[in-house]
């Protein structure tokens, strides 16, 4: 039991060093929050693409299930820590109080959108993937 808090707080750590670097890289100026953007669009692809990587994998050498290590590492560390639905909130508010009406509505229906998007393209990346190595 140990071991999974383990697993959680290594992927955890290694996700928000992730998170802090791309929004050093990223967030140059005051304005849009490009970062958390990226980030979440990001983390979102790299959800889809573990996912199915790893159903694809599991199905092919006849294991049942995912292996929790590799889940609690990258799914609900790694991923949970670089993605953000906390800074997500406090810059829309950021925005509307500077009376940014549009900006934050693009910026909360681009994030939603795009990382849904994000998360199957993941997911389709893997399929075409398996399909060229067959």
């Amino acid at each position: 039991m140990i071991y999974s808090y383990i697993f959680v707080a290594l992927g955890g750590a290694l996700g928000a060093i992730a998170r802090f670097g791309f929004n050093e890289f990223l967030q140059r100026e005051y304005g849009f929050p490009w970062g958390t953007f990226t980030a979440n669009l990001l983390g979102c692809f790299f959800m889809g693409f573990f996912i199915q990587a790893t159903a694809s994998i599991a199905s092919s050498n006849d294991f049942t299930l995912i292996p929790d290590q590799y889940y609690l590492f990258f799914a609900i560390g790694f991923c949970g820590s670089f993605t953000t639905l906390s800074s997500l909130v406090l810059e829309i508010n950021n925005m509307l109080q500077k009376n940014e009406i549009f900006n934050s509505f693009i910026y909360f229906a681009g994030t939603m959108l795009g990382s849904f998007a994000c998360f199957y393209i993941g997911i389709m990346c893997v399929r075409i993937i398996i399909q060229v190595q067959k």
